[in-house]
Parts: structure tokens; sequence; C-alpha cells
């Protein structure tokens, strides 16, 4: 008989019902292999805007756009606003032209990473197998937890969901399912508050009718590419075999194939390291000289060097983000010979970098990120010749220590004093 569970009460069920015999709420969840599974992807719902609606009730049916300023673009848009067809990355401009009735909220990062430690704290309860994908997601293996929890996985899950709308203040979406690729889709079938379940054996037919550029890893380009040759439709990949694939698609073919089937041998890898932490801005108009643009990266080196400091990283590297008026990407990179926490340090090694660049070009946003990374133990360890470092962090150290007391304001270096931009 197919297994039932109730989202709601928790309670396990005889079989698939319109609501709970025990609690009447109608999230019923039933799947042949509801109990069997043990592979999940967890989503937040709408992140930053769902943080900003727990922090402000009066938002709660109203659209809310969380983003920078007229020229810059959205960076998580309430499911109200989706309704009128804002999305992510979407320019402000047009977002406020399809829903000019938003509240617009810029992003508060450290608000965010609270509530993201606090989600992430929840999970490492229920295995130690979590492998985070970015502040609002990830996946978990729950294989063999059973005994520990009392309780099958799926059943845990729900039980998790429940504890971080009444802890943390937001909701989340979970698919459950034999992979990872698998789990990763099903998480986006429901949302928000959603629960999906997918089987292996019910994978190719569930997937079939979906167009191709719904398959994780095809982007637009590699969509456009398929539907050249005829594939729409992830279907008509699957009715390939290997060498089929590999003669119309190429080298990455096979690969393809096996994620059209909904196989996926990846396993779930808590030790994978961030690869990269960053910050931007996209100014309000077009900047093209340095006593303009100097500024503003060292608002975005301050800004990093406090995102590094929040995940216990250091930059091994630093890594400067142009883009122009014209929207071109220009990236440009130095790896450092120690890695640094330090704003100063971050500052000029980009200052070097950008100096480079300053050939009358006007730039639209300016962005800043540390590759590789490196733990913060190793960061800014200096030595008996090298003195400056040794000053360097005690004089941060003062700042931070004001700043945590008094408010991020209570202190600033005159350079950070700018105009013209629009903090995303």
């Amino acid at each position: 008989m197919m297994a039932a569970l109730c989202r709601d009460c928790l309670a396990i069920l005889p079989g698939p019902a319109p609501s709970c015999g025990q609690c009447g709420g109608r999230r019923v969840l039933a799947h042949d292999e509801l109990f069997d599974l043990a592979i999940a992807h967890v989503d937040c719902d709408a992140f930053f805007a769902s943080v900003e609606k727990r922090d402000r009730p009066e938002l709660a049916t109203r659209p809310v756009i969380i983003g920078g300023g007229v020229r810059g673009v959205v960076s998580t848009a309430c499911y109200i606003a989706r309704l009128s067809g804002v999305h992510s990355a979407m320019p402000m401009f047009k977002a406020l032209k399809a829903c000019p009735q938003a509240v617009v909220i810029r992003p508060d990062f450290a608000k965010y990473t609270d509530a993201a430690r606090r989600i992430r704290a929840l999970m490492g309860a229920l295995t130690p197998l979590v492998q985070p994908l970015s502040i609002d997601e990830a996946v978990l293996d729950l294989s063999g937890t059973a005994a520990l929890h009392r309780a099958p996985p799926a059943v845990v899950l729900a039980r998790f969901a429940l504890a971080v709308e009444r802890e943390v203040g937001v909701s989340i979406s979970i698919g459950l399912a034999p992979n990872r690729l698998l789990a990763k889709m099903a998480a986006g079938w429901d949302k928000p508050r959603g629960f999906a379940v997918i089987g292996a054996a019910e994978a190719p037919s569930r997937l079939a009718p979906l167009a191709v550029g719904e398959l994780p890893g095809v982007g637009p380009a590699q969509a456009r590419r398929l539907a050249g040759l005829g594939l729409t439709r992830v279907g008509q990949i699957q009715a390939l075999d290997p060498r089929g694939a590999l003669a119309r698609l190429g080298p990455d073919g096979p690969a393809l194939l096996a994620r059209a089937l909904g196989q996926d041998a990846r396993r779930v890898d808590p030790t994978r390291e961030t690869k990269s932490v960053s910050a931007e801005t996209t100014f309000a108009a077009d900047l093209n000289d340095a006593a303009t643009l100097e500024p503003a990266l060292w608002h975005l080196a301050e800004k990093l060097a406090r995102r590094l400091r929040e995940q216990e990283l250091a930059a091994g590297g630093v890594v400067l983000k142009l883009k122009t008026a014209a929207f071109a990407l220009r990236t440009r990179s130095q790896r450092l010979a120690n890695p640094t926490l330090l704003p100063d340090l971050i500052f000029e090694t980009a200052r070097g970098l950008l100096a480079r660049e300053i050939d009358g070009t006007y730039f639209r946003l300016i962005g800043i990120g540390a590759a590789p990374l490196r733990p913060a133990e190793e960061a800014d360890r200096g030595d008996l010749v090298d003195r400056d470092t040794a000053k360097l962090v005690a004089a941060q150290g003062a700042i931070d220590r004001l700043r945590a007391r008094f408010g991020a304001g209570a202190i600033a270096k005159g350079r950070t004093i700018f105009s013209g931009s629009t903090k995303t």
C-alpha cells in the first residue's frame, strides 16, 4: 500500500487521503517510496524576501523585491511579486515596471547570513552529510539515520521543515529522491512550502515531458543548441542511446543522456569548499575614472573582508569584476603572497588591477572577490620583518570592536565616502 504522511501533524497514514484523519490538515504527502528514499534537496523559499517579511509582518501580503536602485538588479522577489513576472537577476527598472506597487528593500546580508546559519545548525542535527550549495540551499544524505531519529527520513524532513518555520521564521521546500539530481528538481516542483518526491523507476517518465532547459546544468545557450538539433524535450534525449548521444551531442552527450534519464552518481560531500566570496555594486550613473571608482572599490573591500570573516575564510587572491556601459564583462585576478582578511590589503591589490583598466571606458558595475579561499587562521600572520601587517591587524580589530558595540557607521575611513552607486 502507498505510504502517506501528514506534513502538519507528522502522522503516518494508512494511505493517500485528501486530508489527515487526525488533524484535518490537507498537506498529505503520499508516494510508494516515501519511507525508502534518503537524499534531500532543501531550498529556502524566496529567502531574502522571506526574512524581510518575517521582520516586517505588515509586508506579509505585499509584493517585496530585494535589490538595489533603479540601475541595479533583483536579488530576490517574493512569490507575490513573481505573479507580476518579477524574477531574480531582472533589471530593477523592468521589475518596477512589471510590479510598480512593490516594496523595494536593499539587501541586509548580515541578517540573511544569521538566518542561514540557524537553518544550517538544524540540518546538522539531522545528519553529518550536509553539503551547502549556497546561502539558502543544501543537499543532505539521511541514509542510515532512521534508527537515530526513530523515524524514516521523510518524517525527519517534515519535522525539520516545521522547526525552520517555528524557530527561524521562514519556509523551505524539500525534494526527496534517490539521488541529488532528482532531489534538486523535485525541490522546485511544489514551491513554496513544498515537499515533492520522485523515485528512480518513475524518473524517466516524469522527466520526459519537460523542456530540456529544465534539466539542471542545461543553460539557455545549450538549450538553444539542442533545439537546433530538434531536441526540445527531455524525452527526445532519452530516446538516444549512449553511442547516438555521443555522435549527435559530442563528448558531453552520454552525460546529458544520463541526466535526462534521472541518473546521478554524485555523493553528498560535506567537505566541498566554497570556491569564492564576492561583493559588487551597480552605479546610478556610469563612471570612468579612478577618483570615483576607487571609493566604491574600498567600500566593497570592506564588505568582502566582513563576509570572509563571517565564513571563517581568507583571501588567497583577489578578483576584480567590471561591467562596461555596453554590458561587456571584464575580470582580472591576482594571487596574494600570503592569505589576508584585511580590507586594506584586498583594496590595494584590487586598485592595482583597476588602474590597468582605466582607459576612458565607462563602467556600470564594479565587483571584487576572493579566490582561491584559504582558512581564516592562515591569514595575516606576518613575521619579524613585516611589522606593517601586525599594525593593520591590530587597527582592524579595534575598528571591528567599535562597530560591534556602536554599529557599522561608528567609524569609517575617508575613502569610504562616495556617491553615485547602488549597493547590491
